[in-house]
């Protein structure tokens, strides 16, 4: 598998990547169930872009793939940074020349692990912060990414969303977490209903519990389950479902 910089420098091969194989942006990429992902969307056969906020654990991460045979490359990325984004954007054009799949995965968890930790103990600085990755950080990759998409004849967006911002259950606890993810919702929603006409679907999903840095070790599922789902919302055939929420692949309420 070629290295990073071979993917950047080496014009021939640049050039069979923008006309036949398609490209997978993925967000958090280096760890996880982002990590995962990456893995399983290779192992499909696309070239997968895999970002991280920090460099080096991006590129390690990317290399680890690459010992699989995977056509993986690492990319620096901030969510929460305007310029960052906009700069992945210049490099899936120039280097890419098509995008047909943006995984929005990166996300906090910035609330007290205690439930009984509610929204009069929390503050509005952990909203704004956890807000600005979980959901603005989304809106910024999709406004800057889509149209790649676009002019490629379509593609798929996937917001890697939870259950705890469903508003048919919602419940007190972790309100920062839990009100992002339901503006990420309404987002998926948005965006849905804009991008129809231009084949572009959009999609929330459910991991479910899964043991990862965040889902910690008493979660109930293993990061290749909680993947699984996303990868199929992300190679969905022209005629899948778009503005859904779904979890293990079945549409759940919002």
């Amino acid at each position: 598998m070629r290295e990073v910089s071979s993917l950047r420098g080496n014009t021939e091969e640049t050039a069979m990547i923008q006309s036949k194989i398609p490209v997978a942006v993925v967000t958090g990429g280096n760890r996880g169930i982002g990590y995962e992902v990456c893995r399983q969307l290779a192992k499909l056969g696309l070239t997968v872009v895999l970002t991280g906020r920090n460099e080096e654990q991006a590129k390690t991460a990317s290399q680890e793939l690459q010992k699989e045979k995977l056509m993986v490359c690492h990319y620096q990325l901030d969510v929460a940074d305007q310029a960052s984004v906009d700069r992945l954007a210049v490099f899936v054009a120039e280097r890419m020349g098509r995008l047909d799949a943006l995984v929005n995965n990166a996300g906090v968890f910035l609330d007290p692990h205690e439930a009984s930790s509610g929204a009069l103990e929390s503050s509005a600085q952990r909203l704004a912060s956890t807000f600005d990755t979980n959901c603005i950080g989304a809106f910024r990759l999709t406004q800057a990414l889509a149209p790649a998409m676009i002019r490629n004849g379509g593609g798929r967006v996937v917001n890697v969303s939870s259950g705890l911002g469903q508003l048919s259950e919602m419940a007190g606890g972790y309100p920062a977490y839990r009100i992002s993810k339901a503006a990420l919702n309404a987002l998926t929603r948005v965006l849905a209903d804009e991008l129809r006409d231009r084949k572009v679907l959009v999609n929330s999903v459910c991991p479910g519990w899964v043991k990862t840095d965040m889902g910690g070790p008493d979660a109930e599922r293993t990061v290749e389950a909680g993947a699984d789902g996303i990868v199929w919302a992300a190679t969905l055939p022209p005629n899948g479902p778009t503005g859904g929420f779904f979890r293990d692949r079945q549409p759940i309420a919002w």
